[in-house]
């Protein structure tokens, strides 16, 4: 017998892993040490840059909290709210709509045709420029826009629908149609590698559709499911191309605050509100993870009892 073949395979992949990072161990402690220098010094620095202040066009390097004052007694406070929940929303109905479609097209009997179409036209979105996509939506919901006009011609109504632009209706339309795919991918990709042979003993141990979707599918396609949150939370936080081409002017968001703020040149109050969007984002992963183990921990006594 070979030397090969009498060997465990956890020892081979030991030696495999020894090859491929170095007997040393140096190729993570090396990316960890590039990753902190290239993401986690300038977010320092953009929070030590948010202590100073702005007076006539020239930044202060005097540590102050009048810049994070000046966040509370501007209005933007209700601008965050705004912001907040804007973003909720919209991922929550993101959620609602992408996690049947993903469970569609993962377990849902979809043929490999049907499944590369779809997945093409879910990723085609990445290739294209954000503005150039969002744009459109106004020739198409403005009061001259083509939903206008078709209903009008049918004479389903007397004048046109002006609710449909630049109102916090378009901005969350426009944010829902940008952020599915970021929101449907992770979970098709969670609950696509999920073994058949599972959702199939569920059902013939006597379960029902619904307590294999919440005791089996749901439970392993978390991942996903956080991932998708993530991808899509992160980005409405953010958001700019929507409010400005779809909102009109009339919704203001913490992104608008951030360009008037950067037009300005109040570089400390830009960093304020970009710490700011990351502190909120940061707690609400928080919050996400706590549920996620909650909902884990929630699902394996519910099997037990069960059991």
């Amino acid at each position: 017998m070979s030397e090969a073949a009498m060997t465990p395979p956890g020892r081979s992949a030991g030696a495999a892993s020894r090859r491929l990072f170095g007997d040393d161990g140096w190729v993570i402690p090396a990316f960890l040490v590039v990753w902190c220098g290239l993401v986690v010094v300038p977010l320092l620095v953009l929070f030590a840059f948010s202590f100073f202040e702005t007076k006539t066009f020239v930044t202060i390097y005097r540590p102050s909290l009048n810049t994070w004052y000046s966040l509370f007694e501007s209005g933007r406070f209700e601008v965050t709210l705004r912001t907040l929940r804007i973003a909720l929303t919209v991922t929550g109905i993101e959620f609602l709509i992408g996690f049947p479609f993903a469970l569609w097209l993962a377990k849902g009997g979809a043929g490999k045709t049907t499944k590369a179409m779809v997945l093409a036209l879910l990723t085609i979105p990445f290739f294209l420029d954000m503005s150039s996509r969002t744009i459109i939506w106004r020739a198409i919901l403005g009061e001259n826009g083509l939903v206008n006009t078709a209903l009008t011609s049918l004479h389903l109504i007397d004048e046109p629908l002006r609710w449909m632009l630049f109102t916090e209706w378009a901005v969350h339309f426009g944010m829902i149609v940008t952020y599915f795919p970021t929101m449907v991918l992770p979970i098709y990709m969670a609950i696509n590698i999920i073994d058949d042979a599972l959702i199939e003993a569920s059902g013939d141990l006597g379960a029902s559709p619904a307590q294999t979707l919440f005791n089996i599918i749901l439970p392993l396609s978390l991942p996903g499911i956080m991932a998708g949150i993530v991808f899509t939370l992160g980005p409405a936080l953010a958001a700019w191309v929507e409010p400005s081409m779809l909102g009109g002017g009339f919704v203001n968001l913490l992104s608008n605050s951030v360009e008037s703020a950067y037009t300005a040149l109040r570089y400390p109050v830009v960093a304020a509100l970009s710490t700011f969007v990351i502190a909120l984002l940061a707690a609400l992963l928080l919050v996400l993870i706590l549920l996620g183990r909650r909902f884990g921990d929630l699902s394996s006594a519910f099997r037990v009892l069960r059991g």
